[in-house]
């Protein structure tokens, strides 16, 4: 779902990048409150209310978050979906340098190197583009911290992102309105167009809600490889579906980062094995 969302975003045209954040917001309080109605999941959040410690977290999340979904759609709109495919190929390399900087985490050779690479992968693409890639580093890097808020905040999925998404929806629906006095917007605009702009509530929700499902199920390690299947699929939309240039000096850069992903899910998977096989001499010990 996250793979193809650039094909949804293109099809909100002429919706502007702010007009389809402020929708994405307001319609995902929407849809999470109508979630926790049925699920009846409302006392967590009458729980957290009286814990401001928690709330300010909350709110630092959701402004990262905000900030990530608003250039996303601002780089498929703008036509650079290859780049925002790039900042999702390096995010793991940033949560893993997140990871030193905060949680003062320690590297092995291997993860130096990935890292090492993925920065000479930064600057190859910098020659290319003749600029930093904005796009890509800012979606790296606020998701990474996104991602590390979240990890020490330990919020339930949905309770936690219909308190995200009421954080910014007084902003939202201040600029929803404030565009209907000025310009008009693009709401209402034919049932179609007025109908995806809804469903962009549901379209944010369920593949975050997969996600944390999926999160508890599925060991560490295959989570993180599959989170190269939606930069994956949203290259090919870049490339193949709106043909967007990838010269030889993209290539290149892309090929490098690949190269670090590489090298960083083998050494993954090897710790991970590693420590399976510690902890069953362990057990084995004490039988």
């Amino acid at each position: 779902m996250w793979g193809f969302f650039p094909l949804y975003i293109r099809v909100l045209r002429p919706a502007g990048a702010m007009e389809i954040l402020a929708h994405r917001v307001v319609w995902s309080v929407a849809f999470v409150a109508l979630l926790l109605t049925v699920v009846r999941r409302w006392r967590y959040i009458r729980e957290l209310a009286q814990r401001p410690g928690k709330l300010a977290g909350i709110a630092l999340a959701a402004a990262l978050i905000a900030v990530n979904w608003g250039m996303y759609i601002f780089g498929v709109n703008s036509e650079r979906v290859v780049e925002t495919a790039l900042g999702y190929f390096i995010g793991p390399l940033v949560m893993v340098l997140l990871g030193v900087v905060a949680l003062r985490e320690r590297l092995n050779l291997a993860q130096w190197s990935a890292v090492g690479i993925g920065t000479l992968a930064v600057a190859v693409l910098t020659i290319d583009y003749g600029r930093l890639p904005y796009i890509a580093l800012t979606l790296a890097t606020s998701f990474g911290a996104y991602s590390l808020v979240k990890k020490r905040l330990g919020v339930p999925a949905a309770e936690g992102l219909f308190i995200e998404s009421a954080v910014l929806a007084l902003p939202a629906l201040a600029y929803l309105v404030w565009l209907t006095l000025t310009t008009g917007g693009t709401f209402g605009q034919g049932a179609g167009h007025t109908t995806l702009l809804v469903v962009a509530g549901a379209a944010t929700a369920i593949p975050l809600l997969l996600f944390a499902g999926a999160a508890n199920r599925i060991p560490m390690t295959g989570i993180g490889i599959l989170q190269y299947i939606a930069p994956i699929l949203q290259l090919g939309c870049g490339v193949l579906v709106f043909h967007e240039p990838m010269p030889p000096a993209r290539l290149a850069g892309f090929a490098l980062v690949w190269l670090a992903l590489i090298i960083f899910t083998v050494d993954g998977l090897r710790t991970t094995r590693r420590r399976v096989a510690e902890r069953e001499a362990e057990h084995a010990l004490v039988a």
